[in-house]
This record gives structure tokens, sequence and C-alpha cells, in this order.
């Protein structure tokens, strides 16, 4: 067993020298169309921070504040359901403190400063409107009335930067996905044709393996691994690239001011771990795949 794990990984090193430029070329297409798809989870990521006050619709948030007596938030919540015409009531939502915090977390996770200005017993709560109307007049008028409540904080509207943002978000992952599948295609065409060219350099070898007994397996095994080995190299590389670019990211938007909103593009580390675990799975499943497909049809020789 020893000795057959031996020759497989000295086989893989030997067709990687035989055919390095095909190798190499086969690994940084892997890199750059993992890597775009990294970024492409990054920025989805990104725009979600920005819109996860307004998911379901949302089109106005009622900050209470933190210290509002039972009486006068009771008396916001009459106020909004009795607009039936204008709200959808069934769609109201309340945030408590806790809650409004967890969100806060995410919008404001590249904001160190204002995320320290908060906790739980500081932080308003929350009620979530979602407008039956389209006019945005009405919905401006309802949110001016609403802020002359007592124990309101205050009142804001998505009104156009939610269709703004929305529209980007779609625009930008439509596209980078759009390029990222067909350079990971043409990182499994390169990662096939180095293996059907390393398998013909080999044509003569392979036909006296099969005379000596020699199963299709044994022989397939030293070319799927190769495969396998270029596409989880081309991830690595792109998983340090997005780390890469990534910090940068994180440490440009440190110095941006407080309040700007900038601060809710910052994705986490957990999330961009999550990532690369994902991109590395992806580059050896489709060097597999790829140097999988190429020994099986070219290994009759």
């Amino acid at each position: 067993m020893i000795q057959r794990i031996s020759y497989a990984f000295r086989e893989t090193i030997a067709s990687f020298r035989r055919n390095v430029t095909l190798s190499v070329a086969a690994i940084i297409t892997s890199a750059v169309s993992l890597l775009l798809v990294g970024a492409t989870f990054l920025m989805q990521r990104a725009f979600d921070n920005l819109l996860v006050q307004w998911r379901g619709d949302v089109g106005m948030i009622v900050f209470v504040r933190p210290d509002v007596s039972p009486e006068a938030l009771k008396f916001v919540e009459q106020n909004l359901k009795s607009q039936p015409n204008i709200i959808d009531v069934p769609k109201l939502t309340y945030l408590d403190k806790a809650g409004s915090f967890e969100e806060a977390k995410r919008v404001f996770a590249g904001d160190a400063t204002t995320l320290s200005l908060l906790s739980i017993e500081t932080i308003p709560s929350q009620f979530k409107v979602v407008p039956k109307t389209t006019d945005p007049e009405l919905v401006r008028s309802l949110a001016d009335q609403y802020r002359t409540l007592p124990g309101v904080a205050g009142v804001s509207l998505a009104e156009d930067e939610f269709d703004v943002i929305s529209t980007l978000s779609g625009f930008v992952r439509t596209v980078t996905i759009a390029m990222s599948l067909v350079l990971l295609a043409v990182a499994v065409i390169l990662i096939w044709n180095t293996i059907r060219t390393a398998i013909f350099a080999r044509r003569r070898e392979i036909e006296v393996m099969k005379l000596v007994g020699a199963t299709d397996w044994f022989i397939r095994v030293p070319f799927i691994l190769e495969g396998l080995i270029q596409g989880l190299v081309g991830a690595i590389f792109s998983c340090v690239g997005l780390w890469t670019l990534n910090s940068a990211w994180t440490s440009g938007v440190a110095g941006f001011k407080s309040g700007t909103g900038v601060s809710s593009l910052v994705v986490p580390d957990s999330y961009l771990n999550g990532v690369m675990i994902v991109l590395l799975i992806i580059g050896a499943t489709a060097g597999g795949v790829g140097s999988g497909v190429a020994s099986s049809k070219f290994l009759d020789v």
C-alpha cells in the first residue's frame, strides 16, 4: 500500500516536471478564476450587510429610545397599526434591544468606534415597517408624523438608497459569477489538456505497464492526483490573494469617518475563512474532475 502511494506521488512529480508550462498555466488560471469566485462571495456579503436592515421589503424603520417606557412603546406600536391602508400591519416587525444589537454588529462590522459606543442597554429598539403604498411622498409624510411621537429616537427611510444598492449588487454578482464560471471552465480545460499531453508523452510506458498486468486505476491515479494538486494549488494562491485583498480593504475602510455607511462593507474574518474553505474544495474538485475525465478518455493508448 505504501509503495503504491509512493509510486503515485513520484509519477505525479515527474509529470509536473515534464509539463511545467501547461501546469503553471492551469494553476494560474485556476487561481484567477477562484479569486473571482471568492471576491463575488465577499462582495455579495458586503452588499447584504448594507441591506440587512431593509430585508423583507422594509421601507421605513422607526427607532425607539432605549429608555422608553412600556406605555410609550405601546403608543408607538398602536400608532403604526392604526394605518392599515398605508402600512402592511401583518408584516410589522419589532426588534428589541438584543435583536437590534445583533443587527448593529453586522451593519457596523468595520466601524469599531461606533460599535464600541453601542450596547444592549444603550441601543434603540426598532419597528420595521413595510409600506403598502408606492408613493414616496406619502411615506415621507408618515415618517415626519412618527418623528414627533414620544419615545421615538428617529425614523429612517429606504427610498432610493435601497434600489441603488440592490441594482448594483445584482449587477456585480451577475458579472463576476459569469467571469468566474468562464475562467473556471478554462482552468478545467487546461488541466484536461495537461493530463492528455502527459498521457500521450508516456503512451509507450503505459502500454508496457498494461502488458505486465497494471490495472487502469493503478495507471490513472497519478494523473488524477496531478490534476487535483493543480486545482488545489491554484485554490491556495486564490485564498492568499483573497485574504490580501480583504485585509487591504478592511484597513482602508478604517480610515473613513464613522457613520458614513462604508463600514458595513467590511466582511468578518469568520465569513472569509468559510469562503476560503469553499475555494479549496472547488479547486480540488475541478482539478480532480478535469484530470479524471482526461485519464478515462485517453488511457486507451
